[in-house]
């Protein structure tokens, strides 16, 4: 065989071999891509997004769009083609597969935590909109989760309210911590509470809980790495009754992204007039109880979604900024916002036509 075709015809079963290998050999990536946006103020699968009940509404027009990001599953394993045309398509960004599912964690578990993450994002949405708006709403700090086979297991029960550590006043979730972390492992530390069920029971009775009990656990060491304090395998988190009903419809949705779109939508549904003057506008960003806005994962698929759904500002937290204003889509303007008080001071201008003074965002 002349030399040529012999070169040849190794060179095209090389090729061969690799493209096989590249379609036929798995590689430890995931892929994110620009996900649905729905728009707070309308409807999402033939009903309103937002309800609510026992408060006056108001009529509002334009869009408020929360925008998503979607993700490769956790058992589905991308080959090195899809890698690479990943990598290469703009609108797509291939990331390491731990970075969306850590520590093995399964899709169920990821699932289950996106959902309550997303459940607690409206909770926080709903307080920041009804604070901002002077509206009185009910606090109480609870058991949120109790660790599998911790100290607390069949002692403490989600739901239940803390109303003291060691006789002292729990004011907010830090304090348990802080009276927890007091003692040395291996010390009681001593729980009021209000059991869950009594305090269901008060919630639909509409009466104030009375019934307190205290509980005794024996605090642990951390299993955190080179630490060394006391803990009793709980985490605190916060409950709230608000006065009146506020639902928000949205399935097949998880993580707490959409804090500040569903804190303003809220917010636009129970004053007069239009937040957005019709514009359309689009954001993303966590939303605690007092209105701070948090920076969120996958900011230039949204940016990306919102500006292919027809958006033209995009409210955007201020510590992803920087990376969403690499690459802005044309014709999408990118608000920076710290807190609610930024987004509807924003919004102000956007309505008013008055943008020359926006804060926008920069790549440095």
């Amino acid at each position: 065989m002349p030399r040529r075709t012999a070169t040849m015809l190794a060179s095209t079963l090389m090729l061969i071999a690799l493209l096989c290998a590249g379609v036929f050999i798995p590689v430890p990536y995931a892929e994110m891509s620009p996900g649905p946006t729905v728009n707070t103020l309308g409807e999402h699968d033939g009903e309103p997004v937002l309800q609510i009940s026992g408060r006056r509404t108001y009529p509002t027009d334009g869009h408020l769009n929360m925008t998503t990001v979607r993700v490769t599953s956790a058992d589905y394993r991308m080959n090195l083609v899809e890698a690479v045309y990943g990598w290469l398509a703009h609108d797509n960004k291939v990331v390491p597969h731990d970075t969306l599912y850590p520590d093995g964690k399964t899709e169920e578990e990821s699932t289950q935590e996106n959902a309550e993450e997303f459940s607690q994002s409206q909770e926080s949405a709903k307080v920041a909109a009804l604070k901002e708006l002077d509206v009185p709403v009910k606090s109480w700090v609870i058991v949120s989760t109790v660790v599998k086979d911790s100290p607390s297991e069949g002692k403490l029960h989600a739901g239940d309210v803390i109303k003291a550590v060691d006789g002292r006043a729990v004011k907010e979730p830090a304090d348990v911590a802080d009276l927890v972390t007091r003692h040395e492992p291996g010390q009681d530390v001593v729980f009021t509470i209000v059991p869950a069920k009594e305090q269901a029971a008060a919630e639909k009775e509409k009466r104030t809980a009375t019934r307190t009990e205290k509980v005794t656990i024996t605090t642990t060491t951390s299993d955190d790495a080179g630490e060394k304090r006391a803990v009793v395998g709980i985490s605190a988190g916060t409950d709230h009754t608000f006065p009146f009903t506020i639902d928000i419809k949205l399935a097949d949705v998880g993580g707490p992204s959409a804090g500040l779109m569903f804190a303003l939508g809220i917010y636009d549904k129970l004053t007069p007039g239009s937040l957005t003057g019709g514009t359309f506008v689009a954001g993303t960003g966590t939303i605690d109880d007092e209105g701070r806005v948090g920076p969120i994962g996958g900011i230039e698929m949204k940016t990306v979604g919102a500006r292919d759904k027809g958006a033209r500002y995009f409210l955007t937290p201020a510590d992803n900024c920087a990376a969403a204003a690499r690459d802005t889509p044309e014709g999408l303007t990118l608000v920076k916002v710290d807190t609610i008080d930024d987004a509807l001071g924003a919004l102000a201008d956007i309505r008013s036509g008055d943008t020359a003074d926006l804060p926008r965002c920069t790549a440095s």
